[in-house]
Protein backbone atom coordinates (compact mmCIF):
# COMPACT_ATOMS: atom_id res chain seq x y z
CA UNK A 1 0.00 0.00 0.00
CA UNK A 2 2.85 2.32 0.88
CA UNK A 3 4.55 1.56 -2.45
CA UNK A 4 1.34 2.37 -4.37
CA UNK A 5 0.98 5.64 -2.49
CA UNK A 6 4.62 6.53 -3.24
CA UNK A 7 4.15 5.55 -6.88
CA UNK A 8 1.00 7.72 -7.16
CA UNK A 9 2.77 10.70 -5.58
CA UNK A 10 5.75 10.26 -7.92
CA UNK A 11 3.44 9.95 -10.93
CA UNK A 12 1.48 13.07 -9.97
CA UNK A 13 4.71 15.04 -9.46
CA UNK A 14 5.99 13.87 -12.83
CA UNK A 15 2.72 14.84 -14.55
CA UNK A 16 2.73 18.21 -12.78
CA UNK A 17 6.32 18.93 -13.78
CA UNK A 18 5.61 17.91 -17.37
CA UNK A 19 2.54 20.14 -17.49
CA UNK A 20 4.51 23.06 -16.03
CA UNK A 21 7.24 22.80 -18.67
CA UNK A 22 4.67 22.50 -21.44
CA UNK A 23 2.85 25.57 -20.14
CA UNK A 24 5.93 27.75 -20.47
CA UNK A 25 6.09 29.80 -23.64
CA UNK A 26 9.08 29.72 -25.93
CA UNK A 27 10.57 33.17 -26.38
CA UNK A 28 13.15 34.40 -28.89
CA UNK A 29 14.53 37.80 -29.76
CA UNK A 30 15.75 39.67 -32.82
CA UNK A 31 17.32 43.06 -33.41
CA UNK A 32 14.92 44.35 -36.08
CA UNK A 33 16.95 47.53 -36.60
CA UNK A 34 20.02 45.49 -37.52
CA UNK A 35 17.92 43.20 -39.73
CA UNK A 36 16.33 46.06 -41.67
CA UNK A 37 19.67 47.85 -42.10
CA UNK A 38 21.15 44.65 -43.54
CA UNK A 39 18.38 44.13 -46.09
CA UNK A 40 19.44 44.92 -49.69
CA UNK A 41 16.15 46.75 -50.29
CA UNK A 42 17.06 49.14 -47.47
CA UNK A 43 20.27 50.17 -49.21
CA UNK A 44 18.26 50.97 -52.35
CA UNK A 45 15.70 52.92 -50.33
CA UNK A 46 18.45 54.94 -48.63
CA UNK A 47 20.01 55.77 -52.01
CA UNK A 48 16.59 56.94 -53.27
CA UNK A 49 16.08 59.06 -50.17
CA UNK A 50 19.51 60.66 -50.55
CA UNK A 51 18.82 61.41 -54.22
CA UNK A 52 15.46 63.03 -53.47
CA UNK A 53 16.94 64.92 -50.51
CA UNK A 54 19.78 66.28 -52.64
CA UNK A 55 17.27 67.45 -55.26
CA UNK A 56 15.27 69.36 -52.65
CA UNK A 57 18.46 70.75 -51.13
CA UNK A 58 19.69 71.95 -54.54
CA UNK A 59 16.34 73.66 -55.17
CA UNK A 60 16.47 75.40 -51.79
CA UNK A 61 20.07 76.51 -52.34
CA UNK A 62 19.14 77.92 -55.79
CA UNK A 63 16.20 79.81 -54.26
CA UNK A 64 18.44 81.22 -51.52
CA UNK A 65 21.03 82.28 -54.09
CA UNK A 66 18.37 84.08 -56.14
CA UNK A 67 17.10 85.79 -52.99
CA UNK A 68 20.64 86.87 -52.07
CA UNK A 69 21.16 88.31 -55.55
CA UNK A 70 17.85 90.17 -55.34
CA UNK A 71 18.66 91.46 -51.85
CA UNK A 72 22.10 92.67 -52.91
CA UNK A 73 20.57 94.44 -55.92
CA UNK A 74 17.89 96.08 -53.78
CA UNK A 75 20.48 97.24 -51.25
CA UNK A 76 22.69 98.67 -53.98
CA UNK A 77 19.76 100.57 -55.52
CA UNK A 78 18.15 101.63 -52.22
CA UNK A 79 19.61 105.12 -52.28
CA UNK A 80 18.28 105.77 -55.79
CA UNK A 81 14.74 104.61 -55.01
CA UNK A 82 11.94 106.25 -53.09
CA UNK A 83 10.91 105.21 -49.58
CA UNK A 84 7.73 103.65 -51.01
CA UNK A 85 9.68 101.59 -53.57
CA UNK A 86 12.15 100.45 -50.91
CA UNK A 87 9.29 99.34 -48.64
CA UNK A 88 7.71 97.46 -51.54
CA UNK A 89 11.05 95.77 -52.30
CA UNK A 90 11.52 94.91 -48.60
CA UNK A 91 8.10 93.21 -48.56
CA UNK A 92 9.01 91.34 -51.75
CA UNK A 93 12.20 90.03 -50.12
CA UNK A 94 10.26 89.02 -46.99
CA UNK A 95 7.67 87.22 -49.12
CA UNK A 96 10.40 85.38 -51.03
CA UNK A 97 12.10 84.41 -47.77
CA UNK A 98 8.81 83.03 -46.42
CA UNK A 99 8.31 81.12 -49.69
CA UNK A 100 11.72 79.49 -49.26
CA UNK A 101 10.89 78.51 -45.68
CA UNK A 102 7.53 77.13 -46.75
CA UNK A 103 9.15 75.18 -49.60
CA UNK A 104 11.74 73.75 -47.17
CA UNK A 105 8.99 72.67 -44.76
CA UNK A 106 7.01 71.10 -47.60
CA UNK A 107 10.15 69.35 -48.85
CA UNK A 108 10.71 67.90 -45.37
CA UNK A 109 7.13 66.59 -45.28
CA UNK A 110 7.54 65.09 -48.73
CA UNK A 111 10.78 63.41 -47.66
CA UNK A 112 9.08 61.89 -44.62
CA UNK A 113 6.20 60.67 -46.78
CA UNK A 114 8.64 59.17 -49.29
CA UNK A 115 10.57 57.48 -46.48
CA UNK A 116 7.42 55.86 -45.11
CA UNK A 117 6.44 54.80 -48.61
CA UNK A 118 9.83 53.17 -49.19
CA UNK A 119 10.17 51.59 -45.72
CA UNK A 120 6.71 50.02 -45.40
CA UNK A 121 7.32 47.15 -47.86
CA UNK A 122 10.74 46.51 -46.32
CA UNK A 123 9.42 46.34 -42.76
CA UNK A 124 6.45 44.25 -43.86
CA UNK A 125 8.79 41.78 -45.56
CA UNK A 126 11.01 41.62 -42.46
CA UNK A 127 8.01 41.06 -40.19
CA UNK A 128 6.66 38.28 -42.41
CA UNK A 129 10.04 36.54 -42.41
CA UNK A 130 10.34 36.87 -38.62
CA UNK A 131 6.88 35.38 -38.14
CA UNK A 132 7.63 32.55 -40.57
CA UNK A 133 10.92 31.62 -38.88
CA UNK A 134 9.46 31.94 -35.38
CA UNK A 135 6.50 29.74 -36.28
CA UNK A 136 8.73 27.16 -37.96
CA UNK A 137 10.95 26.99 -34.88
CA UNK A 138 8.00 26.85 -32.46
CA UNK A 139 8.37 30.20 -30.72
CA UNK A 140 5.33 31.76 -29.08
CA UNK A 141 6.85 35.23 -28.67
CA UNK A 142 9.57 37.18 -30.44
CA UNK A 143 10.90 40.27 -28.68
CA UNK A 144 12.60 43.14 -30.47
CA UNK A 145 16.08 43.45 -28.96
CA UNK A 146 16.96 46.65 -30.83
CA UNK A 147 18.53 49.31 -28.62
CA UNK A 148 16.01 51.44 -26.71
CA UNK A 149 13.14 48.93 -27.06
CA UNK A 150 12.87 47.91 -23.44
CA UNK A 151 14.34 44.39 -23.65
CA UNK A 152 16.68 44.20 -20.69
CA UNK A 153 18.09 40.74 -21.22
CA UNK A 154 18.27 38.90 -24.51
CA UNK A 155 20.03 35.64 -23.87
CA UNK A 156 17.45 33.41 -25.51
CA UNK A 157 17.43 32.31 -29.11
CA UNK A 158 18.45 35.11 -31.52
CA UNK A 159 16.54 34.73 -34.77
CA UNK A 160 18.57 37.28 -36.75
CA UNK A 161 20.72 34.77 -38.63
CA UNK A 162 17.74 32.53 -39.38
CA UNK A 163 15.61 35.43 -40.65
CA UNK A 164 18.48 36.70 -42.83
CA UNK A 165 18.73 33.21 -44.27
CA UNK A 166 14.96 33.21 -44.89
CA UNK A 167 15.25 36.53 -46.72
CA UNK A 168 18.13 35.22 -48.82
CA UNK A 169 21.08 37.25 -47.55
Amino acid sequence: MKKIKTLLIAASLFIGATSFTNAQSKVAHINTTELIKAMPAMKTAQADMERVGKTYQADIEAMKKDLKTKTDLFEAQATTKTQEENEKRYLEVQTDNQSIQQYAANAQQQLQKKELELLKPITDKAKAAILKVAKAQGFDYVLDSSPQTGVIMAEGKDLLADVKKELGF
